[in-house]
């Protein structure tokens, strides 16, 4: 296993906290100097991303933030790109662990609850949801890490909308019941990427109150896979 397989958050390290920033500094607490400063690598690379564009990544400024020399950076990563496909398919699995731990929380009201989580692991990870939802193509590991979670959140969903049609007596096709799922991803992906990462102006002024963002959006998903 190496350095990078190795310090990926385990699903006991994203309780209580959002930022995948904070889960990577806990995680790393006690261990090896050089673990330490790989690890400083990877946070000072989340925290450049908030600010700005990944063509204006640069290995200067990411050792810069680090607090590292310039050489430091190549006996952990190969370039900018192997650096963020070492980070990026752990935070997809950060992102499904958070959400899925949200759903399991609140049974009776699952798809508000990770639409909610969604929301906020979404806020405090802009630059780290940046490079998922635009630029993913350039990363492979991290592209197939985000189909799964993808996928496997698609397939939570329409197992609970399948069981509430079944309650009710009602049919939906499997086919037709899946397309409205990934349908109601996509937009849930778009919203929340004209919100935090582009901050279209229009969308902004009516989304002040989250909660109710949160609302809106689970009203959508609910209605959404009704027969």
């Amino acid at each position: 296993m190496n350095t990078v397989q190795k310090h990926l958050p385990r699903p006991s390290d994203t309780i209580g906290t959002f930022s995948y920033r904070a889960v990577l500094a806990e995680r790393v607490k006690g261990e090896a100097k050089g673990q330490r400063t790989a690890q400083q690598i990877r946070i000072a690379t989340c925290a450049l991303l908030e600010e700005a564009a990944l063509q204006d990544l640069t290995i200067s400024a990411i050792c810069s933030k680090a607090g590292v020399a310039n050489g430091t950076f190549y006996l952990y990563f190969q370039d900018q790109s192997q650096l963020l496909d070492d980070l990026l398919p752990g935070f997809a699995h950060f992102l499904q662990d958070g959400m899925m731990r949200a759903s399991r929380g609140a049974p009776d009201d699952s798809i508000r609850a990770a639409t909610r989580a969604y929301a906020m692991l979404f806020r405090e990870n802009r630059g780290l949801m940046k490079c998922l939802v635009h630029h993913l193509d350039r990363f492979p590991e991290a592209r197939s890490a985000f189909h799964r979670l993808n996928r496997d959140w698609i397939e939570t969903v329409a197992a609970a909308a399948r069981r509430r049609i079944e309650r009710d007596g009602t049919a939906l096709p499997e086919d037709e019941l899946m397309r409205r799922a990934y349908a109601l991803g996509a937009m849930t992906d778009q919203y929340f990427s004209g919100l935090f990462l582009s901050g279209e102006p229009g969308l902004v002024a009516v989304s002040g109150d989250l909660e109710a963002v949160v609302d809106t959006l689970t009203t959508i998903w609910e209605r959404g896979l009704r027969p």
